[in-house]
């Protein structure tokens, strides 16, 4: 196939045991997907359909032990939110349950990174979350597991830390909308392909990063997610 100009390259993500990448479609994030973090945004909490909103395939940013993370700019309050991702190796439109769990080809730690200042202005004005959601690298992902490697991930620790310190810690089993809820939900909003990422909510305690902090998060079988914010 022939272009004017040069397409841009395929934004991707590292596979555990794996040389080949993990090719990224689209980037689906789950809102309020658990009680605690709910309140702590001043939201109740009740088990309404979920909402979702999306960031550019190329929001992605691999982590690392030496990897670093720049501040973005038009910001002074970035926060950390801290999720499970599902990475979808198989799509559709109008899922149930079963097909859903079949879509599921890996998980992965991520963060959904957020300009928490604009969204709030964003929020009063009554205007979409883009500016504070899909900024560039806004979505750092470590190594995808194959789900071939864990089997069916619903349950487990997620723990974030900054310098050392617990920031976020929760329970997977908690979230609201389990994940094949969250893929049915989803497929019958888009048609999904292989490739979609999904981030599935946040536990309590998120909050602001600062360049110089490093930031660990660790979710039960599966590779911790590294990175320094760089100023």
């Amino acid at each position: 196939m022939a272009f004017v100009i040069n397409p841009p390259p395929q934004a991707a993500v590292p596979v555990v045991g794996e040389a080949g990448l993990f090719p990224v479609r689209r980037i689906f994030c789950v809102a309020r997907n658990y009680a605690a973090h709910a309140r702590e945004m001043g939201h109740d909490p009740q088990r309404e359909p979920p909402f979702f909103f999306t960031k550019p395939a190329d929001a992605v940013f691999a982590t690392g032990p030496d990897a670093t993370w720049p501040y973005p700019c038009a910001s002074q309050d970035v926060h950390h939110e801290f999720e499970l991702v599902v990475a979808l190796g198989a799509g559709g439109r109008d899922l149930d349950t079963a097909r859903a769990r079949d879509c599921v080809w890996g998980y992965a730690a991520g963060l959904d990174m957020t300009r928490r200042d604009l969204q709030a202005e964003a929020k009063q004005k009554g205007r979409p979350w883009d500016v504070a959601k899909a900024f560039d690298r806004a979505a750092p992902i470590g190594p995808i597991t194959p789900k071939a490697k864990t089997g069916w991930l619903d349950s487990g620790s997620i723990t974030l830390r900054i310098d050392g310190e617990v920031r976020q810690q929760g329970e997977l089993s908690d979230m609201i909308w389990s994940i094949p809820d969250i893929i049915v939900a989803l497929s019958g909003l888009f048609e999904l392909k292989p490739g979609d990422l999904i981030f599935t909510g946040t536990p309590e305690g998120v909050g602001p990063v600062r360049p110089g902090q490093r930031l660990e998060g660790v979710i039960d079988g599966l590779e911790p997610l590294r990175l320094e914010v760089a100023g």
